[in-house]
């Protein structure tokens, strides 16, 4: 959905309705740059344009310099994601990707992952796209919609969770008992897990590799890991 105009964008971000992101036209000032500043007071995603993309997008004509974006999709409070003694928690650093998100939140839930963290800002947010990839994971996975995602780490850390970061040069993931509550973060593809991101974390996994090319993508080195934890978890049932 698409809310255009200076007023109504910001009667808007008085709300609590999820907004995915708002189009801004380049040099804001005014009322415009009151906008951008309570957006980024709250973390939502700001994109600056040319007033020719906003005429584009815009529905009525009359979008006074703005168009903010909005989702129908219910965000999960970050506790309500908290489970019990087996509790897996994937976390989304950086991921901007409409495909990998869908595909990340797909393999979360069928490996029966309580929820997906992701950050409100600098990534892709739950939208219709993203639900169509995800081949409906997404209406049955909570996702927590984060201003942070080191506060996130935190957070889960304090509530009895061990946080990982999924990425190269750490510890192979074939080493390492994944059992009791964990966590998951998985970088972007160019990025991957964010310095300050990893070492907030309890430790580095990694996937071992063996051809040419140095990574995977993102949603198939969580679905490798997140299996790894489902694996620890029956081998410890069976013994």
């Amino acid at each position: 959905m698409k809310t255009e105009g200076r007023n109504a964008v910001l009667e808007l971000l008085k709300t609590d309705k999820t907004i995915e992101k708002i189009m801004l036209e380049k040099g804001a000032q005014g009322t415009l740059g009151k906008i951008f500043a309570e957006a980024r007071r709250q973390g939502v995603r700001v994109q600056f344009v040319g007033r020719e993309v906003l005429d584009k997008e815009s529905v009525t004509g009359r979008h006074q310099g703005v168009i903010a974006f909005t989702t129908a999709f219910a965000y999960s409070a970050l506790e309500e994601l908290f489970g019990g003694e087996n509790s897996l928690i994937v976390l989304c650093d950086g991921i901007e990707d409409v495909h990998n998100l869908g595909s990340i939140l797909r393999v979360a839930e069928c490996a029966g992952a309580d929820g997906v963290v992701i950050p409100s800002a600098k990534g892709a947010s739950v939208t219709e796209a993203v639900i169509r990839i995800s081949a409906g994971a997404a209406e049955h996975m909570r996702v927590a919609k984060v201003p942070s995602v080191n506060r996130a780490v935190e957070e889960l850390q304090k509530n009895g969770y061990w946080v990982y970061a999924l990425e190269a040069g750490g510890e192979s993931i074939y080493e390492k008992k994944l059992t009791g509550k964990v966590g998951l973060v998985v970088g972007g593809e160019d990025s991957g897990v964010h310095r300050l991101t990893r070492e907030k974390c309890d430790g580095v996994l990694s996937i071992p590799l063996f051809g040419k090319v140095n990574s995977l993508n993102a949603s198939v080195a969580l679905g490798i890991a997140v299996y790894e934890v489902v694996r620890a978890r029956l081998e410890r049932q069976d013994g």
